[in-house]
């Protein structure tokens, strides 16, 4: 029973326990489908950037969500990030997530948001490739090394036992070794093998999942770069270049009106340009059908159809998603006595 006069706080590490108890792939499985069914509000993200004059590129998100379940789930998620923080010793991105209670608007709870935003961001993607994966395929590659890579590629070596080969390259030759280790040493010798190489092209070549988790905006991945039944969840902002998204047989995302409102992704951008349509409408010529991910998890729409066609996921990523995940992990912190009662 929530406890309207007092408020929850969870921890990093509370937040990191309570997910050992939770499904996070059905989590987003459940708030991409009820999304889907148009059971759930998501209004516009509130998004602060600048440049601080100590380096880097500085921003702060606030997103809502609501998703009618049972019970009905409602939340905030305040994220900020500075792409110098790693060189400080600081995650690049943190926050926090308020949950409310859905009868009085109270919040309720009140938790560290970074682990449950990257645990999401990965679930999104290993739950696309379950689904959407080339048969037999064994390699995931991974252009970027920090926190969403590894709780990408640690989710990888969880829930996708066909996966033998992890491939990762950073600009930071450190830390990708040290990406390389961390995953070694998490799942010993019966886990997938780790490869650090030498270029971002020596990663994706020949991969079957590629999964780009940087902050670039100046696109590198070329179609040639991809193999016959590649699948690309494209995570970050332009990785991937206009010629290798155009040839995809695919495309899948999950709100299309946030991704064709964003001024900074790739897809936006070409839709805005007439060079892609929205889900349900017939595509331009030479251009790929775009599908929503609710369809895809209700069979409202093709998967993988042939091994060698090129599939891409464009996720913009979803607070109600986080709002899902961090309900159960309330739900578990209350049932285990974890966190802090803060009075009002």
């Amino acid at each position: 029973m929530t406890d309207l006069g007092h408020l929850l706080y969870l921890t990093a590490a509370d937040v990191r326990r309570a997910c050992e108890e939770i499904d996070p792939l059905a989590c987003v499985r459940e708030a991409l489908v009820r999304h889907g069914e148009g059971r759930t509000a998501l209004p516009a993200e509130c998004y602060l950037g600048w440049s601080p004059e100590t380096g880097g590129e500085a921003r702060s998100i606030a997103m809502s969500g609501l998703v009618d379940g049972t019970p009905p789930m409602v939340g905030t998620k305040l994220i900020n990030a500075n792409t110098a923080n790693p060189d400080r010793g600081l995650a690049r991105a943190g926050g926090l997530t308020v949950l409310h209670d859905v009868a009085t608007a109270r919040p309720v709870c009140v938790l560290d948001a970074a682990h449950v935003s990257a645990l999401r961001t990965a679930s999104v993607s290993v739950l696309c490739a379950l689904r959407l994966a080339r048969p037999g395929g064994s390699t995931v590659a991974f252009t970027g090394a920090g926190a969403i890579a590894r709780a990408h590629a640690r989710l990888v070596a969880e829930r996708m036992p066909q996966v033998t080969d992890i491939r990762v390259h950073d600009l930071d030759k450190e830390r990708a070794e040290g990406f390389r280790d961390e995953l070694t040493a998490a799942f010993g010798p019966d886990g997938p093998r780790v490869t650090v190489t030498g270029d971002a092209r020596g990663a994706v070549a020949g991969a079957d999942v590629v999964i780009p988790c940087t902050t670039t905006r100046t696109p590198y991945i070329e179609r040639s770069w991809l193999a016959p039944g590649a699948l690309v969840v494209n995570v970050s902002l332009d990785d991937v270049t206009a010629d290798a998204l155009l040839s995809a047989a695919r495309v899948y995302v999950d709100d299309w009106p946030l991704v064709v409102a964003d001024s900074h992704r790739l897809l936006g951008h070409l839709a805005r340009a007439g060079l892609v349509a929205a889900p349900g409408a017939p595509p331009p010529p030479d251009a790929p059908p775009v599908h929503t991910l609710g369809e895809l998890f209700t069979d409202g729409c093709p998967g993988r159809v042939a091994d060698d066609e090129l599939l891409v996921v464009n996720p913009f990523g979803l607070a109600i998603e986080d709002v899902v995940i961090a309900h159960r992990v309330y739900r578990v912190a209350l049932q285990r006595g974890l966190g802090m009662v803060l009075p009002r």
